[in-house]
């Protein structure tokens, strides 16, 4: 097997010891006889798993007992449908940041179900800095406010969230949901893909307080509704077992790795190697968010040419560096430094930067 350093933007990087042990327990999971891809979603084995991870999820970001926690299917995108389809009731304004790309179609689709305000936005920005959310000015009758913590194509990240008094904060972390500690409780719906930092594609994170479930209405088709999904438990339809199942061995990875602080440390150190390298090259490489809004998990660059830039991209593939072509939206460079990328292969990225520029410099 070609060995290569993975710093794709999602599906990313999972920790190897959890592919070991999913490769171990594949065919014959816990001496049941079956793999984990062919057993019940309603057997015991299974539940086990979706209960744990569940308790797992409320562990590490420290949920109290009035948040539902929920594993759904159709990735974040689905979630920018159903958050409006449920919460966005006539007569009320649903108020969103908009920061890049990612909020930018969370907030189309809300367009499409009821009335929106655009409360902050980095449009002018080229959305390479983040919005200022201190002092924002939140209509009365907001059904609720929606950030994107993370922009992965911009590389930028909220490192704190606004207080948004008796108004429900919202909040896409799909891109950064436990590779931080948060202050959890200052939301009342967070909803993220799991495929950067928490697993493979094919599960959705929803958590949600108990307290709104009440408010949706019962006209929304039931597969859409979070009220009939939390009734349920997540098992209204089969789950995505697989999928949630690898959710829980990386939750258990990251439990015991010091947790959120443990992954915090590990991520901060990891983004500042990559940052030193291009703010110490002279020019020759350049950040493409603003340095005060730069994001832990992403790291945008370009080079000082489309020449030399595309000459880096082609050494970097044929040195094993997987996944750093730009977005199609922003181009240049991106290295996805998700948790289970170690250290050492952010600074063979670093290293091999220097030396390329010292080569083409």
């Amino acid at each position: 097997m070609t060995y290569t350093y993975n710093f794709n933007a999602g599906p990313g990087a999972l920790p190897p010891e959890v592919l070991h042990e999913a490769q171990e327990e594949l065919r014959n999971f816990h001496g049941i006889g079956a793999s984990i891809l062919e057993i019940s979603h309603r057997s015991s084995p299974y539940e086990a798993i979706h209960n744990e991870a569940q308790l797992l999820i409320k562990e590490l970001l420290v949920l109290s007992s009035d948040y539902e926690v929920l594993f759904l299917h159709g990735g974040a995108s689905l979630q920018f449908s159903m958050v409006p389809l449920n919460f966005l009731a006539e007569g009320k304004t649903a108020g969103y940041v908009h920061s890049g790309t990612w909020s930018g179609k969370a907030w189309k689709e809300a367009q499409k179900i009821g009335k929106t305000l655009v409360l902050a936005s980095g449009e002018e920005e080229g959305f390479k800095r983040l919005p200022d959310l201190n002092n924002l000015d939140i209509p009365k009758d907001s059904a609720y406010v929606h950030l994107t913590s993370n922009e992965t194509i911009g590389g930028i990240q909220y490192k704190s969230f606004p207080d948004t008094g008796e108004v429900p904060l919202f909040a896409d972390l799909s891109s950064d949901i436990m590779s931080r500690p948060i202050e959890a409780s200052k939301f009342s719906l967070i909803y993220a893909g799991a495929q950067k930092n928490i697993g493979p594609a094919g599960v959705t994170l929803v958590i949600v307080r108990r307290s709104l479930l009440e408010s949706i209405p019962g006209s929304i088709p039931d597969m859409l509704s979070y009220n009939v999904h939390a009734k349920h438990r997540s098992l209204f339809n089969t789950p995505p077992v697989f999928s949630v199942y690898m959710m829980n061995l990386v939750l258990k990875w990251i439990l015991n790795h010091c947790g959120l602080p443990g992954m915090a440390a590990r991520n901060q150190q990891k983004a500042d190697v990559l940052y030193h390298v291009l703010d110490h090259s002279g020019g020759f490489y350049r950040g493409l968010a603003h340095k005060d809004s730069r994001s832990m998990m992403n790291i945008t660059f370009g080079a000082c040419s489309p020449d030399i830039e595309n000459k880096l991209l082609v050494e970097l593939e044929q040195e094993g560096f997987m996944g750093l072509k730009g977005h199609r939206d922003a181009g240049h460079l991106r290295a996805s430094i998700y948790n289970a990328v170690p250290f050492e292969h952010c600074k063979s990225l670093a290293d091999f930067l220097i030396d390329f520029q010292q080569r083409n410099g």
